[in-house]
């Protein structure tokens, strides 16, 4: 019982501090995180955020990027957040980029980001594999997108494809990095894939 009112109070200090800084989700604090240690974004980047809705993460992007970047999103649902004029979020399903869609998404990026999760079943077994293929979608744009030497950010859920995974990523970067951010819950099973340098 004490571990889960330390839990709860733990949630409420990030869902405070995210409301306090303007951002739509905790999940903001996950993307901090993995700037902290890995300094993946840069001033003036190009930056593809897949699954970008509520829009925590184009907001932070957008801070460390500058008016010199490029920020672009893209969800199923719609983004209500106001953001800088170097952002620009497009309403639709990435996976099925083709004619003017695609070209809309364009290529050249420095940074391709994903914090996509599949709606949970319960079954961890299938969470983890419904994850997996997200995160191999998200994968495959980021090959076509990004330059060389560009980087990748993924969450994934830990299962029996993870390890399958990580592979992916190594055969892709030239660096492959595994992170869980202080500011994920600490029962929850996702963790982050860095994939560093595009061969």
């Amino acid at each position: 019982m004490k571990q889960k009112n330390k839990t709860n109070t733990w949630e409420d200090h990030y869902s405070r501090k995210a409301k306090k800084e303007k951002f739509p989700a905790r999940s903001v604090y996950k993307l901090k995180e993995i700037q902290q240690k890995f300094a993946i974004l840069k001033k003036n980047d190009k930056v593809l955020d897949i699954g970008c809705a509520p829009g925590s993460w184009l907001l932070y992007t957008a801070q460390v990027v500058g008016a010199g970047g490029e920020v672009r999103g893209v969800d199923l649902k719609p983004v209500d957040v106001k953001t800088p004029a170097w952002v620009t979020v497009i309403t639709g399903d990435i996976f099925e980029m083709d004619g003017g869609f695609k070209e809309g998404i364009g290529k050249g990026y420095h940074v391709v980001m994903s914090d996509m999760a599949p709606a949970t079943t319960g079954r961890k077994d299938m969470d983890a594999y419904r994850s997996y293929n997200l995160s191999e979608a998200a994968l495959t744009v980021a090959r076509e997108v990004l330059e060389e030497g560009g980087n990748f950010i993924c969450k994934i859920f830990q299962g029996s494809e993870f390890k399958n995974f990580t592979e992916l990523i190594k055969n892709n970067f030239r660096q492959c990095r595994i992170f869980k951010p202080e500011s994920c819950r600490k029962e929850s099973k996702e963790i982050y894939i860095i994939g560093i340098g595009k061969k």
